[in-house]
């Protein structure tokens, strides 16, 4: 009997799931494979993790093993679930949250990742797995920063933000990270960015710290303060912590007037901005010198909301009409008809004079952006750059995706709380092809600052 029991437990199959690299970047891909199922077997493969604030996300499909009992998402296509087809990535970026409204958003990025659970089950349903015993499981790090690079707090004279600051000797390549009108301090992109090697300032305009807490009025004296704050960065030490991943928690960082090792290389700088951001970050394009490359996501091309003020110009902003407010469905307010249009000719005061940016403009939309008409404003940007005798500008537009594009592998927000409105903000976007626009234009932004800071610097 024993001989019999010995046998029978050796042809029991041995699941084997595995995620390859285990622990990576959020913007890398993971491979995800299954071994030693029964063959053609139907299986549910699910993800799960909780952020900062306890909130819990999760997703799911529903997979077919081959012949030989192996299932790999690099050619295996899902057949219901969160999402259908081949999408190696597809339990990342369909994660939804449990709670309604709820964007998923990485605060601490130096320090912890986010913990993915990646969970095999031998069943295919539509029932929460959540207190069910997997075949297999294994849990996945997404990191937002890299082994050796330093988060340097900035605080010098009106400049509240965070520097990120690549390995290495440098002089790297400066870029500003702009968001939009949440407020505050919003780190993962910079973070990201400067493991891909650039020294990213992420600069805070309103709502932090002791500048202002609602944003009246946009003074591009600040951000002109910023660029040149990024410019004059001197190197630094370097130190890496226990877990490779440094976090430098010296209070401010106070600069010498004229640094003898310039950290960050001139003679211009990029900027990447969303949304108001992206307003700022084509006003930054306009008026400074110091721009030589910029990205605007889901922008305007004229000024809203709030006046500009440069020196001794002060452009005033388009009104806003409350009455074109609408709702959808789920009770999320949608702002596309919001706002006046800057072709009528008592709004043409208010358009950015886009024709004077002596850098390069990469215009990102997503077409199904439901907060602003970003395809329409891209489009009388580069009407009035042409019109100028200009080609500085390029616009790369992505059919299902809404406002909020993010680096690669983040789930969709389609909607989400603000603080000006008593009901959440709607973005827009459909999971796939959000997903898909996510990383086309994240590779994309990487090609465009490389060729106009980093060439354009060897050209000198």
């Amino acid at each position: 009997m024993a001989g019999n029991t010995t046998l029978s437990l050796c042809n029991l199959p041995m699941f084997q799931l595995t995620a390859t690299p285990a622990s990576a970047l959020a913007d890398e891909p993971v491979h995800i494979r299954v071994t030693g199922l029964p063959p053609l077997q139907l299986v549910t493969l699910t993800a799960s993790l909780k952020d900062e604030k306890g909130n819990v996300f999760r997703s799911k499909a529903f997979y077919k093993a081959n012949e030989v009992g192996e299932l790999d998402l690099m050619e295996a296509p899902a057949f219901g679930g969160d999402y259908v087809g081949v999408h190696p990535m597809g339990l990342f970026w369909s994660l939804k949250c449990q709670k309604a409204f709820r964007r998923l958003f990485k605060q601490d990025v130096m320090n912890s990742p986010f913990l993915v659970t990646l969970n095999l089950y031998d069943t295919v349903s539509l029932q929460d797995f959540s207190t069910e015993e997997p075949m297999a499981s294994q849990v996945v790090q997404r990191w937002f920063s890299a082994p050796g690079v330093q988060r340097v707090q900035v605080r010098e004279g009106r400049v509240r933000g965070a520097l990120f600051l690549p390995p290495g000797e440098g002089p790297f390549p400066g870029v500003i990270d702009l968001f939009g009108a949440r407020g505050g301090l919003v780190e993962f992109r910079a973070s990201l960015l400067a493991a891909h090697g650039f020294a990213v300032l992420a600069l805070a305009y309103f709502a932090y710290e002791d500048l202002p807490k609602l944003l009246q009025e946009i003074d591009l004296e600040y951000f002109e303060e910023a660029a040149n704050l990024l410019l004059a960065h001197p190197r630094r030490h370097e130190a890496v912590s226990p877990i490779g991943v440094l976090s430098v928690s010296s209070p401010s960082v106070k600069l010498p007037s004229s640094p003898p090792n310039i950290h960050v290389q001139t003679p211009g700088i990029g900027v990447i901005s969303v949304s108001k951001g992206a307003e700022i970050g084509l006003a930054m394009a306009c008026f400074l010198k110091q721009v030589v490359a910029t990205v605007c996501i889901n922008g305007t091309t004229a000024i809203y909301e709030f006046p500009l003020r440069y020196k001794d110009l002060v452009i005033a902003p388009i009104p806003m009409f409350m009455e074109r407010l609408q709702c959808d469905i789920s009770g999320a307010v949608r702002l596309l008809h919001f706002r006046g249009d800057p072709r009528d000719k008592v709004n043409q005061r208010s358009v950015l004079p886009v024709e004077k940016a002596q850098g390069s403009i990469l215009f990102i939309v997503g077409e199904n952006d439901e907060c602003l008409k970003s395809r329409e404003y891209a489009e009388q940007a580069l009407h009035q750059l042409q019109s100028h005798g200009r080609n500085n500008g390029r616009m790369l537009v992505y059919p299902g995706a809404g406002h909020l594009i993010e680096p690669p592998y983040a789930p969709l927000c389609y909607a989400s709380p603000t603080m000006k409105l008593s009901s959440p903000l709607l973005w827009g976007g459909e999971p796939t092809a959000h997903a898909a626009a996510q990383e086309h234009s994240w590779g994309e932004i990487l090609k465009f600052f490389r060729q106009h800071l980093i060439q354009a610097k060897s050209k000198l």
